[in-house]
């Protein structure tokens, strides 16, 4: 086992900002949470509830925001945003490190893609013909490149990464086992009793610093580019449809559903198990509760839910009878109204 890594109080502030307010020589080795920690952990509080936890926590030293700074007398580093900075020093305690640069011997580059001296080309990868992986790019076991691709610098596919042809990655983009970029979209033509396949003429470009979940599947466009922007994080088991585009620093939790032709504007947040329906567009800064059903655009920020409360088998069943009902109580409604309208105030 690695000796675990030693850094100083003063010295993640140095490296990251904030103010330290105690003992600065205060060595950590770690980080945990309030509840978890002991000696040698740094913690932090970033919600007001758990700051009940801040008076029993045997951690070495926490990140507090500035509401905060005297509610301990722990040694403690002061900033604007303690989960944010948390994020940051977890990043210092555990660097990620780049695969040696190489092509394994059970790996396939084809004639004419280029394959960049610094990538690292993991076992039984296989990399088409047109392919162009870049610097420093890393592709762990198993990954399918097909023709034509691109991926961008300092860019890192786990294991069974299946990029299909003529699709783009940019930098930085880290892609989990499983994803699959680029298959074919749900494209089909009634045709008497049968269904004819329309071919997914486009591709899929996505831009720098995304980041995509395990086993989630990003489908190629129609006839124009699904397209992630930069910064997109997306979860595990994510269906992103043909034509969908997606704006930059949009965040999306696992097992939510996009129809095509979908478009989702800049830094919306999506909740788990949410379903956006195909050729809607949701604004800037829209935030979707987790399980909602979205059935129309949104047009204006903000926060939108549509979750109907979990009952018991029975309750549901009556009150399915009543919403099925309501069509009918409406026109009754109506149908009095009128009515009454034609009633004089004397009657």
């Amino acid at each position: 086992m690695p000796k675990p890594r030693t850094l100083r109080l003063a010295e993640i502030a140095g490296r990251l900002g904030g103010e330290v307010l105690g003992n600065g020589d205060t060595e950590v080795q770690g980080l945990a949470s309030l509840a978890m920690a002991g000696p040698g952990d740094l913690s932090f509080l970033s919600r007001g509830r758990f700051r009940a936890q801040l008076a029993s926590t045997r951690a070495a030293a926490v990140i507090v925001g500035a509401p905060d700074r005297d509610a301990t007398r722990l040694p403690r580093i002061v900033c604007d945003d303690p989960y944010a900075y948390y994020a940051r020093v977890a990043e210092l305690f555990n660097p990620c490190l780049a695969p040696e640069p190489g092509l394994h011997p059970s790996a396939c580059v084809e004639p004419g893609a280029q394959v960049m001296p610094s990538a690292s080309i993991g076992p039984r990868c296989h990399v088409a013909q047109g392919a162009f992986i870049g610097e420093r790019v890393s592709l762990g076991a198993g990954c399918a490149i097909g023709a034509h691709v691109r991926i961008g610098d300092d860019s890192r596919l786990y294991a069974l990464v299946s990029i299909y042809p003529e699709c783009v990655i940019g930098r930085r983009a880290v892609i989990h086992s499983g994803a699959v970029i680029g298959a074919d979209g749900f494209g089909m033509a009634r045709e008497g009793e049968r269904w004819r396949k329309i071919p997914q003429l486009g591709k899929v470009v996505i831009g720098d610093d995304v980041e995509i979940g395990a086993n989630t599947t990003i489908d190629r466009g129609a006839l124009e580019d699904t397209v992630i922007e930069d910064g997109v994080k997306l979860d595990n088991q994510i269906q992103v449809g043909h034509n969908v585009h997606i704006g930059a620093h949009t965040a999306i939790a696992g097992c939510v559903g996009i129809a095509g032709s979908a478009r989702i504007g800049r830094r919306c947040t999506i909740g788990g198990a949410a379903s956006i329906l195909g050729h809607l567009e949701l604004a800037d800064d829209v935030h979707i509760g987790a399980a909602s059903v979205v059935t129309r655009s949104i047009r204006e920020p903000g926060e939108y839910a549509g979750l109907y409360p979990i009952q018991d088998k029975a309750r549901w069943a009556r009150n399915a009878v009543l919403l099925r009902s309501l069509e009918k109580l409406a026109r009754r409604v109506r149908a009095l109204e009128l009515e009454l309208g034609r009633r004089s105030p004397e009657e």
